[in-house]
């Protein structure tokens, strides 16, 4: 199994045949956006998340003295949304996707670091002296990456709060048996690919092909054994559809 990346990929001599179906492994709602995006390649997608989302009840917000807040999802955007009605502070969104689900929340001001965390981190970073208070930082229970720790270390005040947490679940028997005839599947977090991997120790499926959001998500997922692994060029769902175009 061979792990590579979307140049790699494209450049390869002999052209891989473009998946026919394409498994989605990512929580919901954002699979089904996912599902639109592959579908539009004119691949069939397959809806079976191995995560779920699943609010943290009981937790208190203070904004008080926060002058923006980072959002490292869209889980975290619709997370926040969901207990506070405050639009007005500034937002810091890792990348396209979670800035465009804070748009949709209405918030007034927002900006995309257009990567990663590290890039989102840096973002923040640049700016420090416009940001007088602390940032709030909404996120998962288990953050795949010290977002805290790399502000703290700039100097930055982040007030950190879990507001969900992402849980495994198992696939549904019907997946299970549709596995040996999928050709692809998606992975866009770390927590995903381990959780495809155990799926995978008792339900062999040797011929699937992982597509994966960045070299994390596919080093995580190396454990399995696949016909090959691919990660993309950038960590965003674009560059992850331009790999899955290219087969």
């Amino acid at each position: 199994m061979a792990l590579e990346t979307g140049s790699s990929t494209r450049t390869a001599r002999t052209p891989r045949p473009r998946p026919r179906t394409a498994w989605i492994t990512r929580a919901r709602p954002a699979a089904e956006a996912t599902a639109a995006r592959v579908r539009e390649l004119g691949i069939e997608p397959i809806v079976a998340p191995l995560l779920e989302v699943r609010p943290i009840e009981g937790v208190a917000l203070d904004l008080a003295g926060v002058s923006a807040i980072a959002f490292t999802s869209a889980n975290a955007v619709a997370a926040f949304a969901a207990r506070s009605p405050e639009r007005g502070l500034r937002v810091f969104a890792v990348g396209d996707a979670t800035a465009a689900a804070a748009r949709a929340q209405r918030f007034a001001s927002v900006l995309s670091a257009q990567g990663d965390v590290a890039a989102l981190a840096t973002a923040l970073a640049t700016r420090r002296r416009e940001l007088s208070g602390a940032i709030l930082y909404p996120a998962a229970a288990e953050p795949a990456q010290d977002l805290a720790g790399a502000l703290g270390a700039v100097g930055l005040t982040v007030r950190q709060v879990a507001l969900y947490e992402t849980a495994v679940v198992e696939p549904p028997s019907e997946l299970i048996e549709r596995l040996p005839d999928i050709d692809a599947v998606l992975l866009h977090s770390a927590k995903g690919a381990r959780a495809l991997a155990d799926v995978l120790r008792a339900h062999p499926a040797p011929q699937l092909a992982a597509f994966c959001l960045s070299r994390q998500v596919a080093h995580a997922v190396w454990p399995a054994v696949l016909s090959a692994v691919r990660s993309a060029e950038q960590p965003n769902e674009a560059a992850l559809m331009a790999l899955l175009a290219g087969g």
